[in-house]
């Protein structure tokens, strides 16, 4: 099996990598417990039964970098698009579909704590092809990757291939203080 380096590997390769973690530790301790299973000797909890008690050591608990506003959602084909308004609007909606825990439809507060500006280029089929930072924050640079993967797990975003080349458009991200972002195509 070829080895993964994660500081080379894509969002997708990270994301699945985290489930993989996630999985095993779930496996690790979920091993650990059965109905029948008493607490280690010295928590206070065990009752004297005149049995031998056998002292179970679990892993370390692993921290894993699982992004709050990435939960699995399955997104219904896009829609046909004859404008980029339309492309637009359909893009925003399927990158809020796309991230339901991340998102927020409300008017947007009136501070603001990051906005990362997006240039999504597409291929024919609407699947993106690169996504390039026209506006890095000063503050909350994390924003910006939340962005980039919210626009990655939302493609494709409908058949461009008969709208205008170039086949690329801007998304501005307005992200709240509690990290939540909102397209301003809807706003």
């Amino acid at each position: 099996m070829p080895c993964i380096d994660p500081s080379r590997s894509t969002g997708d390769e990270r994301r699945v990598l985290a489930l993989i973690a996630a999985l095993a530790t779930i496996a690790a301790i979920g091993g650990c417990s059965s109905d029948g299973a008493r607490p280690p000797a010295g928590t206070g909890d065990s009752q004297p039964t005149g049995e031998a008690t056998t002292a179970i050591t679990t892993p370390p608990s692993t921290t894993i970098a699982m992004a709050p506003h990435s939960p699995a959602v399955v997104l219904p084909a896009p829609g046909p698009v004859r404008t980029w308004d339309q492309l637009r609007m359909q893009a925003a909606r399927r990158i809020v579909a796309a991230s339901p825990n991340g998102s927020y439809t409300s008017p947007a507060p009136d501070v603001l704590l990051a906005i990362p500006v997006l240039e999504i280029e597409l291929n024919a089929d609407g699947s993106v092809r690169r996504i390039g930072v026209l506006r890095h924050p000063r503050q909350a640079t994390d924003t910006t990757q939340l962005a980039i993967d919210a626009v990655r797990r939302a493609a494709p975003f409908g058949d461009v291939s008969k709208l205008s080349k170039p086949w690329k458009f801007s998304e501005t991200f307005l992200f709240n203080d509690d990290r939540q972002f909102k397209p301003r195509s809807l706003d």
